[in-house]
């Protein structure tokens, strides 16, 4: 397991975050299996047995995250450390500076903050247990929940790109890709800050 996700095990008031093992491909799968959910999905499996498999993958186990209230797993994140674009002479510089992340919630938890609380925590996970300097995430336009849970936790707008995504059954959709620095982070949770 990649040192970023072996080191997750966050506590929020209402929400446990810790790394995927192969047991929770039932308990993700019950809600990744949804409609509403496998709508946003960049890939929908279509059996327990194929997401299970796909969960075996080190690479996928190594990124995926599951999130916990109350005893049950009500969602899973994703946490990939990425390099920066940098130019050839700084480029060892750039090297797992930043981090992109997603996420997959359970419908039927959803309107509580649940998504929020854990989302927020893992963005401050990276600034500070990780010392990251940027957090990124993207979804199809379409996908207001999504969009809005980054606003929600300060990440801003960076980009609006016109039927640049393909969607499996949809066709060609609008995507916007949001960001958040290290230091807009800080200004937002220290005292006095927006």
């Amino acid at each position: 397991m990649s040192d970023a996700a072996a080191r997750v095990h966050l506590r929020t008031p209402r929400t446990t975050i810790r790394p995927a093992t192969l047991a929770d491909a039932e308990a993700t799968w019950a809600y990744r299996r949804l409609p509403q959910v496998y709508e946003w999905l960049t890939f929908a499996p279509v059996s327990l047995e194929q997401w299970s498999g796909l969960l075996a993958e080190p690479f996928r186990r190594e990124r995926t995250l599951v999130v916990e209230h109350d005893g049950a797993v009500v969602g899973d994140l994703y946490l990939h450390l990425q390099d920066a674009w940098a130019q050839a002479e700084v480029l060892a510089s750039a090297a797992r500076t930043q981090a992109e992340i997603g996420w997959a919630i359970d419908p039927s938890y959803g309107g509580r903050g649940l998504a929020t609380e854990a989302v927020d925590a893992l963005v401050a996970f990276c600034f500070t247990d990780l010392g990251l300097r940027r957090v990124v995430a993207q979804c199809f336009a379409d996908n207001e929940p999504s969009w809005r849970l980054m606003e929600r936790i300060g990440m801003r707008r960076e980009s609006h790109a016109l039927a640049e995504s393909l969607h499996r059954s949809a066709g060609w959709l609008d995507s916007y890709a949001y960001g958040l620095l290290a230091e807009e982070w800080r200004a937002r949770h220290q005292p006095g800050g927006a």
